[in-house]
């Protein structure tokens, strides 16, 4: 799998992309009709402190892509959010595949 990694008003860090790239790769072992993912990280100045670092991710799979975005006041609770968020998606797309 293909991870791809875009970084917006962010510096580019490897402990992100090292946690990211775990977490999708558990994805993967779970569910291997899994093509590319790209993640995004923003920062966004908002006047609420728990909200406003950004992760996005979005998955490459037969049929329409999965996205998922959170915002949380870390990364790491974003990336958790968002990963989460993708397996609920991959169970309901594995368990229509299944179907037809």
């Amino acid at each position: 799998m293909n991870i791809n990694f875009e970084y917006d008003d962010v510096k580019a860090s490897n402990r992100l992309e090292i946690m990211a790239a775990e977490k999708l790769d558990k994805l993967m072992d779970k569910y291997d009709f899994i093509v590319r993912a790209d993640v995004f990280f923003k920062k966004e100045n908002t006047s609420e402190p728990s909200t406003g670092k950004i992760c996005k991710m979005r998955l490459s799979a037969p049929g329409p892509r999965l996205f998922s975005e959170a915002s949380h006041s870390s990364y790491e609770a974003s990336i958790a959010e968002a990963i989460s968020d993708l397996e609920r998606q991959l169970s309901k797309r594995k368990a229509k595949m299944r179907t037809h």
